[in-house]
Order: structure tokens, then C-alpha cells, then sequence
């Protein structure tokens, strides 16, 4: 019997997954961020040596054979190398053979995961977005994924700040009436909606912050406000856009596809996904837009039986 280690590591928490060869998963563990970029690199170690631990706790005496690393923020070669040298420094995975160590940034495991393979596509909206794709041949595209100052259209963050954008318009009187600046000002228990400049500018409102504020535009949006349609729909366009690039550029023309979602911005009130759904089988006849068969964090686990020959 062979045994891997499958790890989800994203911003906010890291997950660990002990699996056997016949992808079943046996020992489950969860810790804090592994996003060194953010973290740092020892407490990026901790996250993922406490979620291992946690993982293996009924199993302490097995061999590991693979491992499989997704993390948010590991793109470059220099994230690579970081990445392994963490491994190389927690007493379980140290004697792994360097070819059976796996680490990808955590796109790659959501399409797995989501799919059950590797081919196809993952659309991830959550508080940013990206758009990745693998085909038969193993060529990769990915669209997207810049950070919430260069990119993440469609994803959370510029939902919501287009949504502030959209009620200060209309409190000025540049923009069209929406019901946003009566619903950001009941969401904050607000007198004026100019109060939100102290929130937004003087007290510390973070990213994932100002994206939890997406639901507010998803629900007037649900309601029938014509703006918050508007902002859904521009949402809904860059993803599908984004989503045709990938497809035209590795894959044939007619190939049926699986496209599959995740993300945070799929699960709302307004039909988003419905309407991304249209507009991409609009466009493409061949593709079939499916919510996640599994997590991601299997899909790390398949990548590490994978490298082993088996899953």
C-alpha cells in the first residue's frame, strides 16, 4: 500500500489529506495560512507541518511515498523552491525522493479536484479570481489571478468595491438611483452614507473585508436594482472572457470540455452562475460547466498517487 499527502494551503487556512493508493482519503488535518507571502515562511511551515500532523495522527508509523502541495501565492520558481525547502525541513516529508514531491499553485488542484482529472478548466471567483486550464497535451493557460489592485475581475473584491463605487455615484448625483446606498448604510447601521469613508479609509478595512461586502450587491441584484444587475453582469462578462481565452488558446476547436466553478461568488442569490453558464454555452457548444465533484484538496491527493503511477 502507498501512501500520500495531499495539501490545500490557501490565505486564511491549510488542509491536509493522508490517502491511500485507491484514493481513499484516511487521515484529515487542518491548520492556519500557508501563504508564506503573507505568513512568512516559518509560520507557513507551521501551518503545514501542524496540518501533516494532524493528518497522520492515527497513522504515525506509515512511509510516505508522495506529496502534493497547492498553495495560494506559489507561481514563480523562487515560491517553488521555498516551498520545497520547507518540506525538506519537516521530519515526515524529509525523506520523500525529490521527484515525488509535487507543489503547484492551488488553481491546479481546484481543477483536479473539481473534475476528477486533469484536463479542463477551473474558474475560481472567490475573493479574486483566476482562470486555469490543462489539456490532453499537458500545455497550461492561465488567465488572471493578478491580485485585487491588477486584476480579480469577477471575483468578490471588485464586486463589492463596485458596489461602493456604484452608491457614492449615486449619492453625488452622477449616477443612476440605486437601492446600494440605502443598503450599505442599513448594512453599517449608518445616519449618512458619507460615514463610510471613516470605515473604508481610516479603519482598516482589509481585502477580504471589503469583499464579504459582495453579498449586499448579489442581493439588490437578486432584488431586481438595475446597477447591481449591471455590476453582476460586467462580473460575469471578464469571467466568461477570460474563460474563452483559455479554451481558444489550448484547446481544439468542437473538444468537449468540462469547465469547472469555484469560489465563493457561484453561490450567490442572482442566478451569477446561470449566467455565466449561458454566455459560455452561447459560445461554446462542446462545454460543460459543472460545480466541483470534489475538493480541492483531493485533487492534491490524485496529483500524488499520480506521480507514483497510480489513482
Amino acid at each position: 500500500m502507498s501512501y500520500v499527502l495531499g495539501i490545500d494551503g490557501g490565505g486564511s487556512k491549510t488542509v491536509c489529506v493522508l490517502m491511500n493508493d485507491k484514493c481513499e482519503i484516511i487521515g484529515r488535518g487542518e491548520a492556519g495560512s500557508a501563504n508564506y507571502q503573507t505568513v512568512g515562511i516559518e509560520a507557513a511551515k507551521y501551518s503545514i507541518e501542524s496540518a501533516i500532523n494532524t493528518a497522520l495522527i492515527q497513522y504515525k508509523n506509515i512511509k510516505i511515498n508522495a506529496i502534493c502541495l497547492g498553495l495560494a501565492g506559489v507561481g514563480r520558481e523562487k515560491d517553488i523552491e521555498v516551498v520545497e525547502k520547507i518540506v525538506k525541513e519537516i521530519p515526515v516529508t524529509r525523506n520523500i525522493k525529490q521527484q515525488n514531491i509535487i507543489i503547484s499553485h492551488d488553481a491546479l488542484i481546484a481543477l483536479v479536484g473539481g473534475i476528477g482529472n486533469d484536463v479542463g478548466i477551473v474558474v475560481a471567483a472567490g475573493t479574486g479570481s483566476i482562470v486555469f486550464g490543462r489539456n490532453h497535451r499537458g500545455e497550461t493557460k492561465r488567465v488572471g489571478g493578478w491580485g485585487y489592485i491588477l486584476g480579480d475581475e469577477g471575483g468578490a473584491y471588485k464586486i463589492a468595491v463596485a458596489g461602493l463605487q456604484a452608491a457614492f455615484k449615486a449619492y453625488d448625483g452622477r449616477g443612476v438611483f440605486t437601492s446600494l446606498r440605502e443598503d450599505f448604510k442599513s448594512y453599517f447601521g449608518l445616519n449618512n452614507i458619507e460615514e463610510l469613508i471613516e470605515i473604508v479609509y481610516r479603519s482598516g478595512l482589509g481585502v477580504k473585508d471589503i469583499a464579504a461586502l459582495a453579498p449586499i450587491v448579489d442581493n439588490a441584484a437578486f432584488l431586481g436594482d438595475e446597477v447591481a444587475n449591471l455590476i453582476i453582469d460586467d462580473a460575469v462578462e471578464e469571467l466568461v472572457k477570460a474563460t474563452s481565452v483559455v479554451i481558444n488558446e489550448i484547446f481544439v476547436e468542437g473538444e468537449f470540455l468540462e469547465v469547472v466553478t469555484t469560489g465563493s461568488v457561484w453561490k450567490g442569490k442572482c442566478k451569477m452562475w446561470e449566467r455565466f453558464v449561458s454566455c459560455i454555452n452561447r459560445d461554446f457548444v462542446n462545454v460543460k460547466v459543472i460545480f466541483p465533484r470534489f475538493e480541492a484538496v483531493y485533487g492534491a491527493g490524485l496529483l500524488g498517487l499520480r506521480c507514483l503511477g497510480k489513482g
